[in-house]
């Protein structure tokens, strides 16, 4: 809001502010009549998702590969940032892949592409375009569809886990080889698939993996939505035989919690009409359901929590000596150095939310008394026993008074403070009270050196009640810490696995130092 004439200073407009991002949207995908590049069966079709970033386009995220089908139906649910008031352009291109090679970006596989943007597919809710091959020539009568859907604030998952038992044996010489679909029934009576298990072979009694998607994607997070589970046996050729199908409902599946099970008779229509004594084509049992939900920053605060604020300060060496006045930490009577800037910034709306306004403030990177050992986690008021400050002023102290009795030293490792703060969380979360959310606070100078140990932190700590504000004082070049951001992907573990909510925000100081002291916070 701005403030009214006459009513002192307006701030100054941010630089580069990050656009809030308006919500998620998830994008699914079919096609129709695609090109067949493949002289003995049919294509072999992927989608892979760009999007044009400062005017080249990016790989996003590719489907699955479907075999042999020219009218094939992606699983993958793709999730795009959707932000309101930018033109944010897509690309989808379709590829026909080959087997272990991958998809091949060749123009004799490339069946066509197409491009819109994200508000063209949300304001519609559904498009379907024409393919086009190089130089705009139509693929053929080949045509793609997209179907958005906005993710509500209620963004829970669950976990599904499925087996089936004497399924009709569709085969010949051999045993049929099952795989399962989910598909959720909307209110125009279309059909969504919402997931594709794996095939499990030769085997009438399938146990699947289990697998996870979101109550928005299976049920739009009505309990009572109609799904639709369809058992196929798999061909190579594309011409899956149907074993059976049957109905149920989300809420019908949640008896499977605990040690209960619930099963379905798997039928077959044509069968009942014609065969007298047909009981079905099989049972499928759904052996377990977990789920979990997933709050956002707004739901803990709206939910009544405080803000628990801790605030990580390096003591790396890279700092300079902070008896010289160059030193990121020197300490000037008249001006305050950028680490007393950030931090105050930043504490100032926190401590909004804090009732008792004590705030921990950790140190990592130095020497400290009595032995000198580094350490990468102490607390600045030295009393490792209580590390909480009073208010923002009482930190600010703890800070000047702390500086002269350590050693500034290294490496720049952050992961042992994340973990700390997330093993409070964790133990917060246990008590059941939850009435505590907890902010980091990371003022560093440099790129982090235990950059493995520390994505596997922030991951782990995607799943408490935290976030990670870090701050890059000085010069230092800070590409590499971007990454941590996860705004420009998803920010994986070393194994893989990926952030279940984007908590950390990465800003480089410098950006902002030049804003009035009132906007900086914001900003």
């Amino acid at each position: 809001p701005r403030a009214p004439a006459g009513m002192g200073d307006v701030p100054e407009p941010c630089p580069q502010a990050p656009l809030a991002v308006l919500s998620k949207v998830e994008l699914r995908v079919s096609c129709k009549h695609l090109l067949d590049r493949d002289t003995l069966n049919k294509s072999d079709p992927c989608v892979l998702l760009l999007m044009q970033s400062q005017g080249q386009w990016m790989e996003v995220d590719r489907s699955e590969v479907i075999k042999s089908n020219l009218n094939p139906v992606f699983a993958k649910i793709f999730t795009v940032d959707y932000y309101f008031e930018e033109v944010q352009k897509l690309r989808f291109e379709v590829y026909d892949s080959h087997g272990q090679a991958g998809v091949g970006t060749h123009d004799d596989d490339f069946l066509g592409g197409m491009e819109c943007t994200v508000g063209q597919i949300v304001a519609q809710k559904r498009v379907t375009k024409p393919l086009f091959l190089k130089y705009g020539k139509f693929a053929g009568k080949s045509t793609i569809t997209i179907i958005s859907e906005e993710i509500s604030g209620n963004n829970g998952y669950v976990e599904l886990a499925f087996r089936a038992k004497k399924l009709d044996d569709k085969d010949l010489f051999s045993k049929s080889d099952p795989f399962l679909e989910i598909y959720r029934i909307d209110d125009d009576r279309s059909e969504q698939l919402v997931y594709r298990t794996e095939v499990v072979k030769n085997n009438l009694s399938p146990i699947w993996e289990p697998f996870k998607v979101s109550l928005n994607s299976l049920c739009s997070c009505e309990e009572k939505r109609k799904l639709r589970c369809v058992v196929w046996d798999y061909d190579s050729r594309g011409k899956h035989d149907f074993i059976g199908e049957f109905f149920t409902t989300f809420e019908e599946m949640q008896k499977a919690m605990g040690e209960n099970k619930v099963q379905w008779d798997c039928m077959n229509p044509k069968y009942k009409i014609k065969k007298r004594n047909y009981k079905n084509s099989g049972v499928v049992v759904l052996l377990d359901l977990k789920i979990h939900r997933v709050y956002s920053f707004l739901d803990y605060i709206m939910g009544g929590c405080q803000i628990h604020f801790t605030v990580a300060i390096d003591f790396t060496a890279s700092n300079g000596d902070p008896r010289n006045s160059c030193s990121l930490h020197y300490i000037n009577p008249y001006q305050p150095n950028e680490y007393l800037k950030a931090l105050v910034a930043v504490g100032e709306i926190c401590q909004d939310y804090d009732s008792d306004k004590k705030f921990s403030a950790l140190g990592f990177g130095a020497r400290i008394p009595p032995k000198y050992e580094v350490s990468h986690d102490f607390a600045i008021n030295f009393n490792p026993d209580n590390d909480e400050c009073e208010g923002i002023q009482g930190v600010v102290e703890s800070y000047q008074s702390c500086l002269p009795k350590i050693q500034l030293y290294g490496p720049t490792n952050v992961a042992p403070i994340i973990s700390k703060v997330a093993r409070v969380a964790a133990d917060e979360e246990r008590t059941k009270e939850a009435s505590q959310y907890f902010i980091l606070l990371i003022l560093t100078d440099g790129v982090v050196t235990d950059m493995a140990d520390t994505r596997e932190a922030i991951v782990r700590a995607s799943y408490l009640p935290m976030s990670i504000i870090i701050v890059g004082v000085g010069n230092a070049d800070f590409t590499d810490m971007q990454i941590l951001d996860g705004d420009d992907g998803v920010l994986r573990s070393p194994k893989g696995e990926p952030v279940l909510r984007d908590i950390v925000q990465f800003v480089p100081f410098r950006e902002f130092k030049n804003v009035s002291g009132a906007a900086t916070g914001p900003c």
